[in-house]
């Protein structure tokens, strides 16, 4: 007697179709920026989503990306800035609570089994649960549209809220001395920083983090979290230069002599 085993095909996890879907919407939406001759900065500008948040969705980084459901977010914004259709973009990456689906037990009876007052509870059944099921697939749509419109709006007050408030920028009090800006992190923050038109660095530096840079004549600061930031000009004491989660961008020029 011969026997034949029985293929099994294992569903890949929702990690795993998570980082495969962000790949390919990464791809696409990459292309689409390319295609349009648009830098991350001038997509960051069009989009108000930090650069480092769309250089994650362009790579397919996960693990650098919040909760699914601003990737969403993200990715519905950053698809309808390039042109794209971002509520159908959007809708493939996957999530856990799309995944929860109702699976009714229904036991048929034999046909020979079934009579009319079988047919009729068997219907009831089907459209009290039909009801039942369209009755909380909207009520969980209604809510989850109301928490996403609730989280953007959130979302854009604390984006105008972390716009730069101002450009400041301090003279030296000496000529002729190059400008000089120590930078001490009391929290995680992201910095860049810019001496005399040139990026000297850009990334998220740790907690505790202090670092030096100079310049001949200018050098500008810019964060994402102000309140995080305590900066140092020449001598001067060290302050901080706004709130927690502000974006503040601080230039500190030499004295040019006349």
């Amino acid at each position: 007697m011969k026997w034949c085993r029985k293929k099994i095909e294992i569903e890949p996890s929702l990690e795993q179709r998570k980082v495969e879907k962000l790949l390919e919407i990464g791809a696409q939406l990459h292309q689409a920026r390319q295609a349009q001759a648009l830098s991350l900065e001038a997509a960051e500008a069009k989009t108000m989503i930090q650069r480092h948040l769309l250089r994650a969705i362009e790579a397919g980084c996960l693990e650098e990306l919040p909760e699914p459901i601003y990737i969403q977010s993200y990715i519905k914004q950053y698809a309808n800035a390039l042109g794209l259709d971002g509520a159908e973009l959007s809708s493939n990456f996957p999530r856990e609570d799309q995944q929860l689906q109702f699976k009714p037990s229904v036991r048929i009876l034999p046909a020979a089994q079934l009579r009319p007052v079988h047919l009729y509870l068997l219907y009831l059944f089907v459209v009290f649960w039909a009801v039942n099921a369209l009755s909380h697939t909207l009520t969980r749509g209604e809510m989850q549209a109301s928490n996403l419109q609730t989280k953007k709006q959130l979302s854009s007050t604390q984006i105008q809220q972390s716009d730069i408030k101002s450009i400041s920028t301090v003279e030296n009090t000496e000529n002729g001395k190059p400008v000089r800006v120590s930078v001490t992190l009391k929290a995680q923050s992201w910095l860049r920083i810019t001496a005399d038109g040139k990026t000297e660095f850009e990334g998220t530096l740790p907690q505790g983090t202090q670092r030096s840079w100079e310049a001949q004549e200018e050098l500008t600061l810019r964060t994402e979290n102000a309140g995080g930031v305590l900066v140092q000009f020449n001598q001067e004491k060290a302050k901080q230069i706004g709130n927690p989660g502000q974006m503040q961008e601080v230039t500190f020029a030499a004295n040019r002599r006349l």
